[in-house]
């Protein structure tokens, strides 16, 4: 086979795969090339100590002694390799099977986690195993062919290939999203990474197929050749996980680092670990109630020692849980950690004050966690049309001037909608994509760190507010009147003593076995209840209007004396039942002279945290409602970040001269068309 450069292995490959065509669908192509692209790979590795490996494995069955045969964190002791395996062409799903398994554990968990096994099965039936070997046997993929950083090109370049035709359903970023978080949370002091032998460390935890985790080490690696990138990840999906090892081994990295599982349970595969990086784009908009048990219980028992101490979101948006997880694994030393991560437009704003979301952001803001969040164009992914966004997060924002922007306190909002090129070909649902010069540019005015057009900087008290409850008097007439003795059947206490629908179906049923005997009764005692209560109050119906509760409950209870059952909460719900609400009558007060609030009539107010609470209180509210207070035992503290308010720019509305003329000119070029058709 002659020479190949990157695109050209993978060109091949990809053309070569069209003979899966009918058994598969092209999304399914990657289930069968993907493992065995790594497959051959591991093959050329082993070849030049497959001799010496044989000859051991009679007296060595350890995998850390062989692997130092091998050179590699790998081996493999079966006796066949691509090119004995095509020369048995009736066996080859029987000898495809033993080479497999003759690989070290940590490959036939690759392959075991890809199902591979099931395409072995699938192609031996259709005909087609023989001849995809055979093509993999033909391509020379030794190192000396193709380094581990070529194979990581090429390999990174089909799963790329694969997901842009995988359904709109498939979770990937695209490579260009992947460039512009890796060039935000890199390019800011880039000091650490230019030492020579420095070690650093990148975290993806919810890897997916290890894209972020490549882009972030090639960064670095062509900043500065000498570092040695560490990669930890942790994905759910098994086929995303067993690529994203095979990726790792295939660079000649520690796939060992990549955890299999789901990170916000308690497996998670990086429990103590802190890195100096990080780059997540988890699923948004999953509901996470039905393995939330283990979250919810960590909450509870661990506070503010475990991960989600900040507060816990609602069940259907597990995105903030993600965010908590990631800050979780920074690093407390001095230089910290700067990590990103994306989420669509909900974790900005969604839930009030005082919920779990609200307090996830206060923590984070309060905590002077958030650096940046930068507005993505829509239609950018292959999955999801929506508008999403880049949150940056460091826990040692600059506040040395020598060593670039000072960060410290501040908050900044990029806002990057417009920074992308129509795709001359659809990809699912992704339209759009951002250039390398939009990249460059977008990276520029983040680390400006400048008020323009695209760019705002806040303080953090900007996006917190307190919420206060505004509570009226209650003010109340009363009388016993045929339409108020009515409004006692909307009482809640009063309707709870007797259902009549639940009443009359357990009594029409025939088989009373099961039936609860004591409710029965009780629904009896309960209309009988009712009953005396209106003909109680029938009786002493007159057209009296009492404006003072107190006047009117003194006329009221004599008439009760005599039924012990009404307790307090029934005798509220007739007394109410009785009411009506009248701006002319008395407050009404408590037991210890309180005057009762409204809860009709309560509001509440959102009050920048800046701003004093009092003074806007007698500004925005007192000039109309005089006596009006604050039920401060209710005052909350809420955070949100608008993120399109800041950046919205008003269109006035044409005039209506303007429209009338447009009008007029479209209805004379109708007349036209039409005596043209006329004659």
């Amino acid at each position: 086979m002659k020479e190949l450069k990157n695109n050209e292995f993978v060109n091949f490959i990809w053309k070569n795969a069209d003979i899966l065509r009918g058994p598969y669908k092209k999304e399914e192509y990657q289930e069968v090339v993907l493992p065995l692209c790594v497959l051959r790979r591991f093959d050329s590795l082993l070849q030049p100590t497959k001799k010496q490996v044989l000859e051991r494995i009679n007296t060595v069955k350890h995998d850390a002694i062989l692997n130092k045969i091998t050179g590699f964190d790998f081996n493999n002791t079966s006796t066949f390799d691509f090119q004995s395996l095509i020369r048995d062409p009736d066996n080859i799903a029987a000898n495809l099977r033993n080479y497999i398994q003759g690989f070290s554990s940590n490959v036939r968990m690759i392959f075991e986690r890809f199902e591979f096994d099931k395409q072995i099965q699938k192609m031996n039936e259709h005909n087609l195993l023989y001849s995809m070997i055979q093509q993999f046997a033909g391509m020379d993929l030794g190192i000396e062919r193709v380094s581990n950083m070529q194979m990581g090109y090429i390999f990174e370049e089909l799963i790329r290939r694969f997901s842009e035709n995988a359904e709109a359903g498939d979770h990937y970023t695209p490579r260009e999203v992947i460039q512009l978080m890796v060039n935000l949370i890199l390019s800011e002091n880039q000091t650490e990474l230019m030492q020579e032998g420095k070690i650093v460390q990148i975290g993806d935890f919810a890897c997916g197929t290890g894209g972020m985790l490549s882009e972030a080490t090639r960064y670095i690696q062509e900043l500065n050749p000498k570092t040695q990138v560490e990669v930890f990840g942790q994905e759910i999906n098994p086929k995303s996980y067993a690529i994203a090892c095979a990726d790792l081994l295939i660079k000649g990295q520690n796939a060992g680092h990549i955890a299999f599982g789901n990170s916000l349970t308690d497996a998670d595969g990086h429990k103590d670990l802190q890195v100096r990086y990080a780059l997540m784009n988890p699923p948004f908009g999953v509901e996470w109630k039905h393995y939330g048990e283990k979250i919810i219980e960590e909450y509870e028992e661990k506070g503010t020692e475990g991960r989600f101490g900040a507060g816990l979101p609602r069940t259907s948006d597990g995105s903030l849980l993600f965010l908590q997880h990631m800050v979780s694994k920074m690093k407390r030393d001095e230089k910290g950690s700067r990590m990103a991560i994306i989420s669509n437009g909900s974790p900005l704003f969604t839930g009030d004050a005082g919920s779990g979301e609200s307090e996830i952001r206060r923590w984070l803001i309060e905590e002077d966690l958030l650096e940046g969040i930068v507005a993505l164009p829509d239609q950018l992914f292959y999955n999801t049309g929506i508008t999403t966004y880049i949150w940056i997060l460091s826990n040692r924002k600059n506040n040395d001037l020598t060593k670039g922007s000072l960060r410290k306190g501040k908050i900044q909002l990029l806002d990057a909608t417009k920074f992308c090129v129509k795709m001359r070909k659809n990809l699912g649902n992704k339209r759009n994509e951002i250039s390398e010069s939009q990249i460059a540019e977008i990276t520029r005015l983040y680390g400006d760190f400048r008020e323009k057009e695209y760019c705002k900087i806040f303080d953090l008290a900007d996006f917190g507010y307190h919420k206060i409850t505004v509570e009226q008097p209650l003010k109340l007439n009363f009388m016993i009147s045929a339409d108020r003795i009515n409004n006692i059947y909307n009482e809640s206490a009063f309707v709870k003593l007797y259902d009549e629908e639940a009443y009359m179906e357990l009594s029409r049923k025939k088989n009373k076995k099961g039936i609860d005997i004591k409710k029965l009764e009780a629904w009896k005692k309960g209309k009988l209840l009712q009953d005396d209560i209106i003909s109680v109050l029938s009786q002493s119906i007159s057209d009296k209007l009492y404006k003072n509760r107190e006047a009117f409950l003194k006329a009221l209870k004599p008439l009760f004396k005599d039924m012990s059952e009404v307790k307090a909460g029934l005798w509220k719900s007739i007394y109410m039942g009785l009411s009506e609400r009248d701006e002319t009558a008395d407050l009404c007060k408590d037991s210890k002279g309180n005057v009762e609030a409204d809860p009709v009539l309560r509001d509440t107010e959102s009050i920048p945290l800046k701003e004093n609470i009092q003074k806007y209180f007698e500004r925005e509210v007192i000039v109309h409602v005089p006596d009006a207070w604050i039920d401060e035992s209710k005052t909350k503290i809420g955070y949100e970040i608008p993120f399109t308010k800041h950046f919205y720019q008003y269109t006035s509305l044409r005039s209506t001269q303007d429209i009338l003329r447009d009008i007029q000119e479209l209805e004379a070029g109708i007349l036209d068309k039409l005596k043209k058709v006329l004659g």
